[in-house]
């Protein structure tokens, strides 16, 4: 029975493969269900344990084909705002805080002016303090959809610096100034005063790529999801030469983790490597 249980979470509805993280999160969630039936004595042990299984394997790595360079990222940037009515505009910089601080967008849902040092000229600072993550009404407890919670990786109430180069500065200035903020301080807010939906931001990213790109590269993977302008602006920063654990602390991540998730996003290394070895050589 827990061999077909194991079968039946490695497919979606539809009978194809499931995605390999998704399949592991179930079986992670069928283990924890039968750790309760042990804890309350209906198992003398987790019946789980004894079945051999292989999940599939999840690829851990940034593909770099969905990386877009800086002028790429520009043009996306500056066609978002093309987009609808008034939608692509209140969004371009939501999507300018993902590529140029690499925040994540459940970071930037609970962005508030207070987070915000926006000098008139030079480099500013954002201290996150909360993510506001998307989830369903019946997994909050508010009852909503969007729901404050601590940053990822993070204890409550730590918070993350993330120094931000002047162009940001600009467009957040831009976006304060036309649009205003939320009654409780949020910069990016739905016309009922609420957070996007995951949806509403994609459809404008989307509609955004097919005015920015070429049709070829609208076909291809590249910044196919909006959360890829964040893998383009942690890359970037490995790229210039920022130490990782700089890069690290500014993205959210373990110096571990940034270096295996971004290690083939990295050009340029072999070169500096090969020369290296060079020297050595004699």
């Amino acid at each position: 029975m827990l061999r077909l249980a194991l079968d039946a979470i490695s497919v979606r509805f539809a009978g194809k493969p499931g995605g390999a993280n998704t399949v592991r999160r179930k079986r992670a969630i069928l283990h924890h269900l039968l750790e309760q039936a042990v804890e309350e004595k209906l198992f003398t042990s987790n019946p789980l344990d004894e079945i051999k299984w292989t999940s599939p394997k999840a690829a851990s790595a940034i593909d770099p084909r969905t990386v877009v360079n800086p002028v790429q990222a520009r043009r996306l940037l500056d066609a978002v705002p093309k987009v609808g009515h008034k939608r692509g505009a209140c969004l371009k910089a939501l999507f300018a805080c993902v590529y140029y601080a690499a925040l994540r967008p459940e970071e930037t849902a609970d962005l508030r002016e207070k987070n915000c040092t926006l000098p008139e000229a030079g480099w500013g600072l954002i201290v996150l303090e909360q993510a506001r993550p998307q989830g369903t009404k019946r997994w909050t407890d508010s009852g909503q959809t969007h729901e404050s919670r601590r940053l990822k990786h993070r204890a409550d109430r730590e918070t993350r610096e993330i120094p931000i180069p002047p162009v940001l500065v600009a467009i957040l200035r831009e976006h304060i100034e036309t649009y205003g903020v939320a009654k409780d301080g949020r910069l990016f807010r739905s016309s009922t005063d609420g957070s996007y939906s995951s949806s509403a931001y994609s459809y404008v990213w989307q509609e955004a790529r097919k005015l920015a790109l070429t049709p070829a590269q609208v076909a291809s993977s590249l910044a196919a999801r909006p959360y890829d302008l964040r893998h383009a602006a942690v890359s970037l920063w490995l790229n210039a030469g920022v130490p990782a654990t700089e890069v690290a602390m500014r993205a959210g991540h373990s110096v571990e983790v940034l270096l295996r998730v971004y290690a083939r996003c990295m050009d340029g290394q072999h070169d500096h490597a090969n020369g290296k070895i060079n020297n050595a050589l004699g």
